[in-house]
């Protein structure tokens, strides 16, 4: 292995040992949504008295966890592929279908995703936009912060996608997201 190829692999290994990490924190988005949730429950039909944060908490909660998990889900290879020919094509027919997908793709709808979302967020953040869905109205600059930020991680993950597909293309060798890369 070149050193050049060598240095691609470690970059591959960083970013999805970060991507790892940040899947790791933004799974315990889960607890205050269950959190939520069971205090709802218990407070609607223990004791008759229904609160005005659980819907907004429950959704602004799963919301984030849904965009913030999109890198981590990529690393794990869990996005749907369809893959009637898939498995009749070789590495490197794969490693070029996947390049191509994500500088076609991936890539431009993610960074204007991220370019609209920081805009929307700092404006959010810029005038206190409130939500109108309950009598509560909690400040919607964190919740739309999550999808600026779930972008650049798509974004990470996607360049080490990028550095597989590469690799599949001069190799004939898939990194599979399962698969631990050893250099």
């Amino acid at each position: 292995m070149n050193p050049s190829e060598e240095r691609l692999l470690r970059i591959v290994q960083a970013i999805d040992r970060f991507t790892e990490i940040s899947g790791f924190f933004v799974a315990w988005l889960v607890v205050p949504i269950l959190g939520a949730m069971v205090y709802e429950v218990v407070a609607r039909y223990a004791f008759g008295a229904p609160t005005i944060w659980a819907f907004e908490i429950s959704y602004m909660f799963y919301g984030a966890l849904f965009m913030l998990g999109t890198a981590y889900a990529l690393r794990k290879g869990a996005h749907i592929r369809t893959d009637l020919f898939w498995h009749k094509f070789s590495n490197r027919t794969k490693g070029w279908i996947d390049l191509i997908a994500y500088l076609v793709f991936l890539f431009p709808g993610v960074i204007m995703v991220l370019w609209v979302g920081y805009e929307e967020a700092v404006y959010a953040y810029e005038i206190m936009e409130r939500s109108e869905q309950t009598a509560w109205r909690p400040v919607m600059w964190p919740f739309k912060a999550a999808v600026p930020v779930s972008a650049a991680l798509l974004l990470i993950q996607g360049v080490s996608e990028v550095i597989k597909a590469w690799h599949a293309i001069r190799t004939g060798e898939l990194l599979t997201p399962a698969e631990e890369i050893q250099v």
